[in-house]
């Protein structure tokens, strides 16, 4: 406010009523500033009134604004919207802010203290994947732990995921990849409580534990095409016939388990890349890689996309709610050859950003799976189902170091030369290894979630 002046000479007048107006003047003054501060502060009070606080967007509380009764309520009776109200955690909100970030996007960092486990403390590791019992000289490859750039990624907490799954079941559904993760997370689980097997199949791939002071299921369902399939090969994958899938048709091996999941994993994999007839309605519709059948060749891309969105379509669509991941598709590491053709990976460290890039093949299944997952995620959220997507397929190709290689097998070079020529495993993981950090990644997720 102009601060109000009166001229001296005006002081020195003889006249009886100069100061008296001057003073009714300051009054009248005083008097229009405080009624206008009235009226400013009760058009205030007005815009903050509770009607207009429960009707601002707010995502969370929405279901609160419907269900309330047709009459204002006061103030009081919303406690989230007045002073003497639950208070703001400010914890749970850094949670929330670290929930909207990438975990898939960061770098391999040097971790000193190693994994959860050893090939001596966990008993049900594979045989071609207990790489330092097979004679792996080197072992920094265990000392890398994943750091997403933008949020932080706790490692492992083995009784909060414990406590988390109380209760419930937790199934890993496709190939031996899925399997190796699933003994990655067996593994870490058995430093706290040792898991009873109660199933096996006749190959010993699909297999259930329980965890009996949680109440918590652990199962495998092996099912490397997510759908019905005959596979004319024995256990050393030598096959005697061509793979015949029917693309319309879901393999019961879990489809018949699915009600008895709380959550599961599931992926495609490198076996879509094997020679295939296809089927649709029993009926030969093409295939990949089928030389003289005389069959339309319409490629390993046409099969993936059909089997990725009807898996997906049919957890996103069911009246039973399995919290669900979807996991891209795993990179190997093979080079000069294939698995077959003499192709090795005998790197030691991981790659740096920009060192390497997605073959075409795994950019082909990736685009497949983020395009299916898009689509399904928005039917399963009008049912009320969680589909998450774990991408994976970046942060597992900086690690051509964490692979069995030579070491599938025992003591491969024993009584050989250095250099001698043997299969090498490129595609899997050794345990431990850099496999141990998607339990990490999937329970960060779950806490998120």
């Amino acid at each position: 406010m102009k601060q109000l002046s009166i001229p001296s000479h005006n002081l020195n007048k003889k006249n009886p009523f100069s100061f008296s107006s001057v003073f009714v003047k300051f009054a009248i003054c005083f008097l229009l500033l405080g009624l206008s501060y009235r009226l400013f502060s009760s058009n205030y009070v007005q815009f903050s009134s509770p009607v207009d606080q429960v009707a601002e967007p707010a995502s969370d509380d929405d279901h609160v604004v419907q269900t309330l009764p047709p009459l204002p309520p006061l103030v009081s009776e919303l406690p989230v919207f007045t002073p003497t109200g639950p208070q703001v955690d400010f914890k749970n909100e850094t949670s929330q802010t670290e929930a909207k970030c990438n975990l898939f996007v960061g770098d391999w960092v040097p971790d000193p203290t190693g994994p959860h486990y050893t090939n001596s403390t966990c008993f049900s590791i594979e045989a071609h994947q207990n790489c330092m019992k097979n004679g792996r000289p080197d072992s920094d490859y265990i000392y890398w732990r994943w750091n997403p750039r933008d949020c932080d990624l706790p490692k492992f907490n083995v009784e909060k995921f414990l406590h988390f799954m109380r209760n419930k079941s937790l199934a890993f559904i496709g190939d031996s990849i899925m399997r190796n993760h699933a003994q990655s997370l067996l593994c870490t689980l058995s430093q706290v409580e040792e898991a009873v097997e109660v199933y096996h199949d006749e190959h010993y791939r699909s297999k259930r534990w329980t965890f009996p002071a949680h109440n918590f299921t652990l199962s495998v369902v092996w099912s490397p095409f997510l759908a019905k399939t005959t596979i004319f090969e024995d256990d050393n994958g030598v096959s005697s016939d061509i793979i015949q899938l029917h693309l319309d048709e879901l393999d019961t091996v879990w489809t018949q388990q699915y009600r008895n999941f709380d959550y599961m994993l599931t992926a495609g994999g490198k076996w879509f890349l094997k020679s295939a007839v296809y089927y649709e309605n029993n009926t030969i519709v093409g295939c990949h890689n089928c030389q003289g059948k005389n069959i339309t060749e319409v490629g390993f891309y046409y099969a993936y996309r059909k089997v990725v969105n009807s898996t997906l379509k049919y957890v996103a669509s069911s009246r039973h709610k399995v919290y669900t991941f979807l996991r891209t598709t795993t990179p190997d590491h093979f080079e000069n050859g294939e698995w077959n053709s003499g192709g090795y990976c005998n790197r030691t460290k991981p790659f740096g950003e920009g060192e390497v890039d997605v073959n075409s093949i795994d950019q082909i299944m990736r685009k497949i799976e983020l395009e299916e997952f898009e689509m399904a995620s928005a039917i399963g959220s009008k049912n009320g189902i969680t589909l998450k997507l774990f991408d994976t397929t970046k942060l597992s190709l900086l690690r051509p170091d964490g692979h069995p290689g030579a070491y599938r097998h025992f003591q491969p070079f024993a009584g050989k030369d250095k250099n001698a020529k043997v299969q090498n495993d490129c595609l899997h993981w050794c345990l431990p290894g850099p496999i141990d950090s998607w339990n990490d990644l999937m329970l960060k997720m779950l806490m998120n979630s």
